[in-house]
């Protein structure tokens, strides 16, 4: 059975279930992006659609789209493909002012209707190919129109999100009723950031947000994009030949993370002890979202890019090869380190700045003497660049201080 097959039978149950026991959720007093009350921002963040058109991907039993036309005077669209579920919404709200429900497949749905001022999906989106959903949204929003997608990060078995664009089995609970499967796309940030830009998006902020519960392991995402304008005819570009160039150098990040117990290192296969951090992706990824992205891979540690305070490049040479390594602050975090599945270093534990071991990793005592140059490290220079105040908040140029370190 197809992924998508899967799931629209699991909803068609699950709204049964639900009309059998005549349950319609109530209209809340605010728009909530994650299961829990009160965690993340409210609809403000769709910009002020009064009067505005929108769009509710995959409404469920209505209440979010209710809410919307009734506490902010939006023109709501609820769009859902299970008739159980359109049958919920349409049952408890046939009537409201300025809402409509609408049973149909999103992307056929789209292909007809006039373009929207604004599009949201809490926690549904996931359940299509993105593939197929992304470019239908795409044709289906007006240009600077906002999308926001709450999406599933982290389960509730702490399995993280794939690296791949392909569904992976995972479960909607209800109750006591038997677990319903359904096959769901859940991906990384970066991943959803790379299909939005192919499809015709800006992505403006990714937010995680971990259960209130520290010893729960479910992370939601908030991915908050806008549709880009009609491109105008590009100029071109070439490459100066077929062959590849040759590698030269490697770039990568390091972060520290200070606690009341020390510095955070764990311990390489190798032998080294270092911070974590590892290279830079080769798809555009920014520094700050490779340091977020390598401290939950290597640590399972949850930070937001907001959270990642850039200090500047240290340069040195390794076998001829240049190495950049860009150094980096985590200045709050979620949950607690511990060796990861299948990851080089593991062994992670708070080390005290005045009780630093013997070992480190080169990369790693060159970032904290960059950082702290009174610390009795001994190892090979390398030029340290300081980055400017604006770069150290996430955007502008390197200052022009060196230093060795």
């Amino acid at each position: 059975m197809l992924a998508e097959e899967t799931n629209d039978r699991a909803w068609q149950i699950y709204g049964q279930r639900q009309l059998d026991r005549a349950y319609s959720p109530p209209v809340p007093d605010r728009l909530g992006w994650t299961p829990w009350d009160g965690i993340g921002p409210g609809a403000e963040i769709l910009g002020d659609v009064s009067g505005r058109r929108v769009l509710d991907i995959g409404s469920g039993a209505g209440h979010h789209a209710v809410y919307l036309a009734q506490a902010h005077g939006a023109l709501v669209t609820g769009i859902e493909l299970s008739p159980t579920q359109h049958e919920r919404a349409v049952s408890a709200h046939s009537g409201v002012p300025d809402v409509e429900f609408v049973q149909a497949d999103v992307a056929e749905y789209l292909a007809e209707a006039e373009p929207f001022d604004a599009a949201y999906a809490i926690g549904t989106l996931a359940f299509a190919d993105p593939h197929r959903s992304l470019p239908a949204l795409r044709d289906g929003l007006r240009p600077g129109a906002p999308l926001i997608l709450s999406l599933l990060h982290t389960d509730l078995h702490g399995l993280g999100p794939s690296t791949e664009v392909a569904p992976r089995e995972q479960t909607i609970l209800l109750r006591d009723d038997p677990p319903l499967p359904t096959q769901m796309w859940v991906l990384a940030p970066r991943l959803w950031e790379d299909l939005l830009t192919e499809y015709g998006f800006r992505v403006e902020a990714i937010d995680l947000f971990p259960h209130p519960d520290e010893d729960a392991s479910v992370v939601q995402q908030l991915i908050r994009a806008r549709r880009l304008p009609d491109r105008l005819a590009r100029v071109s570009s070439r490459p100066r030949s077929t062959r590849a160039p040759a590698a030269h150098a490697a770039v990568g990040v390091g972060a520290i993370l200070l606690s009341e117990q020390g510095i955070l290192l764990g311990r390489h296969q190798r032998g080294t002890l270092e911070l974590p951090g590892g290279s830079v992706e080769g798809n555009g990824e920014s520094f700050e979202d490779a340091v977020v992205r390598e401290l939950a891979e290597e640590t399972g540690l949850v930070a937001r890019t907001a959270d990642v305070e850039l200090l500047g490049t240290l340069v040195d040479h390794v076998e001829g090869v240049l190495r950049v390594t860009v150094a980096a602050h985590v200045h709050t975090w979620q949950g607690q380190p511990a060796t990861q599945p299948e990851e080089s270093v593991g062994e992670w534990a708070w080390h005290p700045l005045d009780q630093l071991p013997n070992g480190l990793f080169v990369c790693s005592a060159q970032i904290l003497t960059a950082w702290r140059p009174d610390l009795p490290i001994d190892h090979p220079p390398a030029r340290f660049t300081a980055f400017a105040p604006a770069s150290r908040a996430g955007h502008g140029n390197q200052d022009s201080s060196t230093s060795l370190c």
